[in-house]
């Protein structure tokens, strides 16, 4: 049979080559500004904060929703783990109704891609196990400027791909046949970044 395909195909012309080249050399900006912009398009909050201000930038964000009990991966920095907010860190992992009774969770990131308003987690440092981010209604996400890649093909080339790769673009949302969009369906309804110069 495959003698047949290829006797049938013999005369056809050679595929062309598909250039792997992209396009690199196009200036994007300000990569935290267009960041910033894109994950607002997804009706995300984002906050620009300084370093020196990014705990005090938490214990707001924290405050503002109302935020007692929240979750975090066991590596979260400790300046991280503000006051007045009772922490829980998954370790031993919390059972799903646990981290379901958590007001939110507050995590780092792998990469951040400016071009899509795009967060990346690889259950790396700062960012716990999937679940973490998936169960919990709010997820506070903090994004270090040298994290931010421009476009998609350089943040691959920052990944491991034997990593767990969960790609965030704005609050758990889908839409059904009539187009109405429902948010917090398979993640979290609400999602803050504190993008850290």
């Amino acid at each position: 049979m495959l003698r047949r395909v290829r006797a049938a195909l013999a005369d056809r012309p050679a595929a062309p080559e598909v250039p792997r080249d992209y396009d690199r050399t196009r200036d994007l900006g300000e990569l935290p500004a267009l960041l910033a912009e894109r994950i607002e398009h997804y009706r995300a909050a984002v906050h620009r904060v300084a370093a020196d201000g990014l705990a005090e930038a938490i214990a707001a964000r924290l405050a503002g929703r109302g935020a007692r009990v929240v979750v975090a991966p066991t590596d979260l920095p400790e300046p991280w783990r503000v006051p007045r907010v009772t922490w829980r860190l998954d370790e031993p992992p919390l059972p799903v109704a646990d981290l379901d009774a958590c007001d939110g969770v507050v995590t780092g990131c792998a990469v951040a891609i400016a071009e899509t308003g795009t967060i990346v987690l690889d259950a790396g440092e700062a960012q716990g196990r999937r679940a973490l981010t998936l169960v919990p209604d709010y997820h506070l996400c903090v994004v270090r400027e040298d994290q931010i890649a421009g476009t998609v093909p350089e943040a691959l080339a920052r990944l491991d791909p034997v990593r767990p790769l969960t790609f965030v673009s704005g609050p758990s949302a889908t839409s059904d046949i009539e187009l109405d969009r429902v948010e917090g369906v398979h993640g979290p309804r609400a999602l803050e970044v504190l993008v850290v110069g």
